[in-house]
């Protein structure tokens, strides 16, 4: 599967963005979907993943619960990142995934497939 993700841009703090991760292939609906997020000189870290299918399993890191929220739709082969509430400290590249077990994972190593990425800059 390949991934393009769209959404980024410039944004002052307490603002919103919607990232769009879209996938191609007929088979995007059994992937486990995931958000990662990395800034120059760190790792790549997790964001959100949701599971295949009907998206019933989602996970957030503890920096943004109640502030992000991962669905997908599986008629247009995409995932998305809502993003409110907007932080400085959530500047960074985002990056979209997909893994073919289909759980969604906070681990980078559950995915396969990687888009290519998409900025977020959150002024202050």
């Amino acid at each position: 599967v390949q991934l393009q993700a769209s959404g980024g841009g410039l944004v002052q703090a307490g603002g919103s963005l919607r990232l769009a991760c879209a996938a191609s292939g007929r088979t995007f609906a059994n992937y486990g979907m995931g958000w990662f997020r990395q800034t120059p000189g760190k790792e790549r870290e997790f964001v959100a993943a949701i599971s295949w299918a009907s998206g019933a399993r989602t996970l957030y890191s503890d920096t943004v619960k109640g502030r992000f929220t991962i669905s997908r739709d599986n008629a247009k082969n995409t995932v998305y990142l809502q993003m409110n509430s907007l932080k400085p400290e959530d500047t960074a590249v985002y990056y979209c995934a997909a893994d073919q077990v289909g759980l969604g994972s906070r681990s980078l190593g559950a995915y396969e497939f990687w888009g290519q990425g998409t900025e977020v800059t959150v002024s202050s």
